[in-house]
């Protein structure tokens, strides 16, 4: 009783040091709007604040009416301060709770909860899990977050140094003592609040791919090169204490958390990324590296002052400060500095030979290159060892050790730069080199058994399509120029740089032989097609996406390992294929319900196949950082997966603001990671009990009803409504949103005002915006209450539906994530938006039905959950949403009267200034966009 009182009393202090916490930050905010401002502007966004509060308790109409006044009789500059003050007090809110979620995991690390790294190591030992499978699980492991450059992010990286320093200030607040230093501490945290007032939030010019690469690559510098070899090398440890009875010698951990990246490289529907973009990303990322390994040798140079007239040290060390071209006389008896120096002149030798315009502190002495990054590794391990050897295993762990991880994880390369491009750009290409290489027909017209066998006789042709020698267009020009690119990186960088070639939109068994044609055109497909020999340089990766393409993957995917010589392609790749699962597009296409479960149909489907073909499957899963676009609790996503499908493997996208959100703090960053890897852990080793096949049966047909009935209600709305498209584009701020510059990448395929064109992540943007998140929960409420109304077996039917929720990981997950994104919702305030369509009899057709299936999915969920309060089970999270609501209230409101404006034809900039202020505040505010 006194442990379970102390935890209560310790829940509540740090409950309580939240709200101390943004009370402080919101303090201090004010004194630097009225000192800047004046007294007036912190007068009027103080009576602001109050009466939204109001409003957001009240909900009434003399509350809404007294907050709509204020907000109509501001000034344009005034809109602006109101806005950013706003919007500004929202990323304070951020950082507190941040800290907060950093203490709640510092709170809990005694427990040792789900989802925690250590949690998932000593449950291993509990249920005795012999080592030999838990080695062959790390042999065939990989963990990969692929970053990616969606337009989603809103914040400037200047924003996020400054909001980076207070966190730390604040952090640091609540372990000091004295009164000195809490006034110093004051000062700085006011300076950084100062500094954050007179910073503007929004770009004035459009993100260019290397704004893009630079801002990803600034996260590993916070957090990923210091990280992940962290967390590599005290799972290591972990896990040789818990097997250390079993082991002859210590268990070696392969560097099986792999970085990805799209930047540089995704070209699907982005004109601006071609080959000198990915040349370009690949020498900025090996830059990064190149850096960090020499700052890291460079404090070990410092730190092993070790002496043999002390201690003694083994010869292959010795051999190797023999090599060093410095044999000062001043260090002759420390041969790990020598030997360092040696390791340093190398490297910078190598940096020069790869990245000849980088510039670096010259050496004075003329070293040979490293061939490649293990022949680095090799020699620090030779240090590694002689510290083992001699009693010197202390002095590993602080830097030597986690250099050595970092090398064996980035290499020379950083990450791997996926390509991606569409499949209908991959046939205009191919019909293009028919076409000039005199065949007679048109590719593009052929039937689909027609352009696999033509396809497949071209492959066999020991000549090519391209010649040097013909004039082509600059779409087949660029698009070979990649692949060509491709070729020269990996020979430079080595083969990890540049692996996957995804195809978005597969839709058929040709669109993966045209990427496997145009590698044989530039010399990545190696020897003979359907010979033993075989090889494609770039795995060849299908992105399913749409409802359609979702259930068509298995019988493609049937046809492709079918197909004479893939087997032998698919051997000389590791014996595994990758596919990627497009969670936005599938959304988009058929809804929240049907999307999630149609992927996973597709992945039991898949799972299935490969297992009987006795290849490795490994998914790349497409997630993005709103529920409607896949996003939501990485752990509980990874639990919900179908049995088999993680299998040791899974990279994911990490996009848009979630990469900050994740990885702006190297400490966040970590706890992120430790989840990803023990969600992928227990996924394999330690998956929830499963359903039998009979109750599993009975779950999957309701399922599938439940599927094909919110199918209809989300396409008849989206896609069968006369005039919905309109009604999205006036009642959302979509067109003001493709005006950000937040992005290098255009927000629609096609300049066109229909729902298909649009891209998926803008499209779920806007819904944010707007306080609707339908893509989240539209389709939900009408399932549900069609199967339980659909006979006189009510009270089974909710039954099952109960019991779903209690024991099925996909349902309780699906549920949970739907609960958080009502918790956000807001009819109210959705319903101003809505005021900006101008067809009164379409506003108020379309608005009543989205309201009706609110109230209906709302409904639902009290059912289930049996309370009426959202997020009943997360009062954390509750708690947060219920206090940053009031304040997003004035920016939803004066984006609805900045828009009409805007749309009226007035063209003040700073009303245009103030719109993107207002995007920017309320994206803090719900802390995922797109």
């Amino acid at each position: 009783m006194g442990e379970i009182s102390l935890q209560a009393i310790n829940q509540n202090e740090q409950n309580l040091s939240l709200k101390n916490n943004i009370r402080y930050l919101g303090r201090v905010l004010g004194e630097t709007i009225l000192a800047k401002d004046g007294e007036a502007t912190f007068d009027l966004i103080e009576n602001i604040r109050q009466a939204a509060v109001k409003f957001h308790r009240e909900n009434d109409q003399k509350a809404t009416l007294t907050l709509e006044k204020l907000l109509k009789n501001l000034s344009p500059q005034q809109t602006i301060s109101v806005v950013r003050a706003f919007s500004y007090f929202k990323h304070l809110v951020n950082i507190a709770e941040d800290l907060f979620a950093r203490q709640q995991t510092r709170l809990n690390e005694d427990k040792l909860l789900p989802g925690m790294l250590a949690y998932s190591v000593d449950e291993i030992a509990r249920q005795a899990l012999p080592f030999a499978a838990v080695e062959a699980f790390f042999k065939d492991a990989l963990v990969s977050p692929v970053l990616t450059a969606h337009p989603t992010e809103v914040q400037r990286k200047s924003i996020l140094d400054i909001e980076h320093k207070l966190s730390f200030l604040l952090a640091e607040r609540a372990n000091l003592i004295s009164r000195r230093e809490l006034e110093n501490n004051d000062l700085l945290i006011q300076a950084a609040v100062c500094s954050l007032w007179q910073t503007r939030i929004v770009r004035f010019s459009k993100l260019t791919v290397v704004n893009e690469i630079e801002n990803a690559l600034s996260y590993y510098e916070t957090t990923f090169l210091n990280v992940i070899p962290e967390i590599l090398q005290d799972l290591e440890r972990d896990l040789n204490k818990q097997y250390a009875a079993d082991l002859e010698k210590p268990f070696q951990l392969p560097g099986f958390l792999q970085m990805g990246s799209w930047i540089g490289g995704d070209r699907d529907g982005n004109p601006f990324v071609n080959g000198a973009t990915l040349t370009q990303a690949v020498g900025m990322q090996s830059a990064t590296t190149f850096k960090f390994y020499l700052k890291q040798l460079d404090a070990l140079r410092r730190e092993l002052s070790i002496s043999t007239r002390l201690v003694n040290v083994n010869p292959a060390l010795l051999e190797l400060a023999n090599l060093s071209l410095d044999q000062s006389p001043h260090r002759l008896d420390e041969p790990y500095r020598l030997a360092l120096n040696g390791i340093y002149d190398r490297l910078i030798a190598t940096a020069k030979q790869l990245l000849p315009q980088l510039e670096l502190r010259e050496s004075a002495n003329q070293a040979v290159p490293y061939r490649q990054a293990s022949d680095l590794l090799a020699e620090l391990n030779v240090l590694v060892d002689s510290l083992k050897e001699f009693g010197g295993e202390a002095l590993i762990y602080a830097r030597l050790g986690k250099l050595t991880k970092a090398i064996e994880t980035f290499g020379f390369h950083l990450a791997t730069v996926d390509i991606r491009q569409s499949s209908d750009v991959h046939e205009a290409v191919i019909k293009e080199l028919f076409n000039k290489a005199g065949y007679d027909f048109e590719y593009d017209e052929l039937t689909e058994d027609e352009k696999i066998q033509t396809l497949l006789d071209e492959l066999k042709q020991p000549r090519l399509l391209f010649s040097p020698y013909q004039q082509y267009s600059e779409l087949v020009h660029t698009e070979i120029d990649v692949l060509n690119k491709a070729r020269d990186i990996k020979q430079k960088f080595g083969s990890r740089t540049v692996k996957q070639y995804i195809i978005s939109h597969t839709e058929t068994l040709s669109d993966l032989l045209e990427v496997a044609l145009l590698q044989k055109e530039t010399g990545l497909l190696k020897g003979v097609w359907g010979s033993q020999k075989i090889q494609l340089a770039l795995n060849v990766v299908p992105l399913f996406e749409t409802i359609a393409d979702l259930r068509n993957a298995p019988m493609i995917m049937g046809q492709w390992l079918s197909l004479l010589g893939i087997r032998y392609v698919l051997r000389n790749q590791g014996n595994e294929q990758e596919i990627m699962l497009g969670y936005s597009d599938s959304n988009k296409d058929g809804g929240f319900l049907t999307s999630n479960w149609e992927l996973y149909k597709a992945e039991v489907s898949l799972v299935e196949l490969f297992n009987q073909a006795k290849i490795k499957l490994r998914l790349f899963h497409g997630r993005g950082g709103t529920v409607g676009r896949g996003g939501g609790p990485t752990y509980q996503a990874i639990m919900a997966q179908p049995s088999g499908t993680v299998d040791a493997q899974i990279r994911l996208t990490e996009q848009g603001e979630i990469i900050a959100n994740k990885y702006a703090d190297a400490k966040v960053g970590r706890q992120h990671l430790e989840t990803l890897i023990a969600a992928t852990i227990d996924a394999t080793l330690l998956p929830e009990m499963s359903l039998n096949t009979s109750k599993r049966r009975i779950f999957e047909a309701i399922m599938e009803d439940l599927s094909t009935t919110a199918m209809t209600s989300y396409r008849s709305l989206v896609y069968e409504t006369p005039g919905f498209a309109d009604y999205f584009f006036g009642a959302t701020p979509i067109s003001e949103i493709a005006e950000l510059n937040i992005g290098s990448r255009p927000a629609a395929r096609k300049s066109t005002r229909r729902i298909e064109d649009l891209r998926a992540i803008p499209w779920g943007f806007s819904w944010g915006q707007c306080r609707l998140l339908l893509p989240g929960w539209y389709g939900l409420g009408s399932a549900i209450h069609q199967y339980l109304h659909q006979d006189d077996a009510y009270e089974s039917r909710l039954k099952n539906l109960q019991e779903m929720l209690a024991v099925w990981p996909l349902f309780k997950t699906l549920i949970a994530n739907v609960d958080m994104v009502l918790a956000k919702t807001d009819l109210v305030v959705a319903r101003h938006y809505a005021h900006l369509v101008t067809d009164k009899q379409l506003r108020e057709t379309i608005f009543s039905r989205i309201e009706a299936e609110y109230l209906l999915t709302t409904q639902a969920l009290n059912l289930l959950q049996g309370c009426t309060e959202r997020l009943n089970s997360n009062p954390t999270l509750a708690y947060s949403i219920r206090n940053r609501l009031p304040y997003l209230d004035p920016l939803n409101h004066l984006q609805v009267e900045l828009i009409k404006r805007y749309r009226a034809g007035e063209t003040d900039e700073k009303l245009k200034l103030a719109i993107q202020l207002t995007i920017n505040g309320i994206a803090a505010g719900l802390r995922n966009t797109g």
